[in-house]
């Protein structure tokens, strides 16, 4: 494709987002499910312009808070297992600022959002203008700077031109299993107006499909040695298995080698509750069964997990002192923790050739029949406090036992700070793969009502549920005001704590 085309940069950073493709379900679909937009002094007549020319092909969606909508936006794609994301756009000043701390957020769960905050004029014209933050020594900062160190990738874009080397590599980091996280490109709010010829070759349509590493063979090698060397391995399951769309291989991993399985915040729902090696939750807010396990087990096999400090219980939880980690993730950063035994690779595929080295063998029987004796029990225990009371002031768990008595397999559940993320922990069962969203990694207050609403972008086929607290609802509830004007239907159930109360 020769030629070139002149557009504006907000032009052209419209047409590219439009341009890419990535692949669902067998079918081609867009990788950007649209942006959202609160416009403001800095991204109405360059961005605002582009994107009223783009409905078609990149829809915009307004929201009423930018941190909300942020929000929205990384719940959609974790709901989409990181396959789809959106964007978001914003004037410069607050409008701005108010979307790091859901960069942050990001940052830290491994998401992918494109953040697109207007920026200073480039030119310095009109210096300072309107909401300019001044740094008396440098002035060269913005108020943008503060997503330097919550982005995997930032720029700031001064020249039209520079979108040809920045939005690849924007996409690359978004696109990445590995290097998955927020990308802020500051938008210099007189560059989206200047035009630039840009090449059309630029604009062809691309297809992003995320890459499966494969495991090293020595790495695999000493995993495989590991685990035929336990007697009593336990697997954790993080986000990572969700995200590798790995939950039927470990459910058949799990199963042909007789290995329990306990899942984090992040990883509940990869295995189905009646999985005859599902222990449920595991960690400081997890089930007896699970932690009773961890506590004896001498191989740790850690699927796709950050191994944070509610995993692990600040490290006390595997008091094994033979007990050794084996780390499998895509990122080498996270499987390396905790001196684990680091096995670098996509969970799916690194899955499928554990199995096949490990062939027929499976832990001793007598651990598969401690794990389901330990999981019966925790049944009985759960059933108890899940029961209706008829009390005045139900406890957090009478409230989960109603509303999962109400509910269907398909529904997703949504919370994200308070007590409610430790009692849903342990209670809720997901019906179905994705049918436990909660926001743990940040634990951020105000998530619920914002990440329910990306969730049900995501899934408008699933019934949502978010359940909160009076703190976390009273900080953040404009955002069902957007699910009213967009017509997406939440259920909330709203626990009146007394004020924060837990």
């Amino acid at each position: 494709m020769s030629g070139t085309i002149r557009l504006t940069a907000a032009q052209a950073l419209v047409r590219y987002l439009a341009a890419q493709t990535t692949e669902t379900d067998g079918n081609e679909v867009p990788l950007f499910a649209g942006i959202w937009a609160i416009f403001g002094h800095g991204n109405v007549a360059g961005m605002g312009e582009a994107l009223a020319g783009a409905r078609e092909t990149l829809p915009t969606f307004r929201a009423h808070n930018e941190q909300a909508m942020a929000h929205a936006a990384i719940a959609f794609a974790k709901q989409s297992r990181r396959r789809r994301m959106m964007a978001c756009t914003t004037s410069i000043g607050p409008g701005a600022t108010n979307m790091v701390t859901a960069a942050a957020l990001a940052h830290v769960n491994r998401l992918p959002v494109l953040l697109i905050p207007g920026d200073v004029y480039a030119s310095r014209r009109p210096d300072p203008v309107l909401q300019q933050v001044e740094d008396f020594a440098d002035a060269t900062v913005s108020a943008n700077d503060c997503f330097r160190p919550v982005s995997r990738f930032f720029d700031r874009i001064s020249r039209p031109e520079q979108l040809l080397a920045s939005l690849p590599r924007a996409l690359d980091v978004l696109t990445d299993p590995a290097d998955c996280g927020p990308v802020t490109l500051a938008f210099c709010q007189d560059v989206q107006a200047e035009a630039y010829d840009y090449p059309l070759a630029f604009f062809a349509p691309r297809l992003r499909v995320p890459r499966r590493v494969r495991p090293d063979e020595r790495e695999l090698a000493a995993a495989v040695a590991a685990l035929r060397a336990a007697k009593k391995p336990l697997i954790v399951a993080g986000g990572g298995v969700l995200f590798s769309e790995a939950e039927r291989l470990l459910a058949k991993f799990a199963d042909a080698h007789s290995i329990p399985v306990g899942e984090t915040q992040a990883g509940k729902s990869a295995l189905a509750a009646d999985h005859p090696m599902a222990m449920g939750a595991i960690g400081v807010t997890g089930t007896s069964a699970a932690n009773t396990l961890a506590r004896e087990a001498d191989l740790v096999l850690a699927v796709g997990t950050r191994l944070q400090d509610f995993t692990t219980g600040s490290r006390t939880i595997f008091e094994n002192a033979a007990c050794r980690i084996v780390g499998l993730n895509v990122q080498p950063f996270d499987a390396g923790k905790h001196g684990a035994l680091p096995v670098v690779g996509d969970a799916r595929a690194t899955l499928e050739e554990l199995g096949r080295a490990l062939g027929d063998w499976k832990a001793p029987d007598a651990w598969r029949a401690k794990a389901r004796a330990g999981r019966e029990t925790w049944d009985r225990e759960a059933a108890a406090v899940l029961a209706p009371t008829n009390a005045a002031l139900p406890a957090d768990a009478a409230v989960i036992g109603a509303v999962r008595r109400q509910g269907h397999a398909s529904d997703i559940v949504v919370c994200a700070a308070g007590g409610l993320p430790g009692e849903l922990h342990k209670l809720w069962e997901a019906g179905a793969p994705g049918g436990y969203h909660l926001e743990y990694g940040f634990s951020c207050m105000g998530y619920e009502i914002a990440g329910g609403l990306g969730v049900k972008m995501a899934a408008p086929d699933r019934e949502v549920i978010v359940m909160v607290g009076d703190g976390s609802y009273l900080m953040m509830n404009s955002e069902i005001a957007t699910s009213v004007m967009l017509g997406l239907k939440l259920t909330i159930v709203l626990l009146d704590n007394g004020g924060y109360g837990c």
